[in-house]
Parts: C-alpha cells; structure tokens; sequence
C-alpha cells in the first residue's frame, strides 16, 4: 500500500502546482470568450488533486475511487493526443497529456496492488 501511497500523493502535489498558477495567468492561456470553462476546468482539476490526497490517505479504504482517477487520467491523455494527432494541439499540450497517461499507468498499477481491504471483524 505504501506505492499506492506515494503515487498519490506525488500526482496531487503535480497537479496542484501545474494548476494553482493557471487561476492567476488566464490571459496567457486563453482568448476569455468563455472564461467559465477555463475556471470551470481548473477548478474540477483541482478538486481531483484534493481526492488524489485522500486516496494516499488510506489506499485500501479508498481503493473504489481509484477507478474514476484513472478514468480522468485517461480522459486527457486520450484528448491531448487525439488534438495533437488532428493538428489542433502543439507537443507540449501531448507532452502534458504523456504525464497523464504515466500517471493513469501508476494509478492502475496502484489499483491492482493494493488489492481489496479486508472484511470488517
């Protein structure tokens, strides 16, 4: 469980810092024609960060919400990758979406190591 731990925690201590600047630099980001999806994404990214360090609070007990993390990992791996295949994205949005799929990598890795939690006593 320690792994499933570690990989948790350091993909919620990635996630915030690749995120937390994003809620001051919206103009570098964005043209502001839909600001509401440009915080709306920030702010649901961030909320999976939070859970990513309640998954590393307790692996075993929280082993089920393991599942939609990976989930959302795949989600934007798969979507950078489809953008940048149609020359709608540079690399640097697939390099961002390649950490993604390594983490969905851990998190399945992590998934199937921590193996279900014992049955109450």
């Amino acid at each position: 469980m320690q792994f499933a731990k570690w990989v948790f925690r350091i993909a919620g201590a990635y996630g915030v810092i690749v995120l937390a600047p994003g809620f001051f630099l919206e103009t570098l980001f964005t043209d502001s024609l839909h600001p509401e999806f440009y915080y709306g994404f920030l702010g649901v990214g961030f909320a999976w960060q939070i859970l990513f360090f309640i998954l590393a609070s307790d692996p075993g007990r929280f082993r089920p919400m393991m599942i939609p993390s990976i989930l959302e990992k795949f989600a934007y791996a798969a979507a950078t990758l489809w953008l940048f295949l149609a020359g709608r994205a540079a690399g640097s949005v697939l390099l961002g979406g390649g950490v993604d799929f390594l983490f969905m990598v851990l998190f399945v890795w992590a998934y199937l190591r921590t193996g279900r939690p014992a049955a109450a006593a």
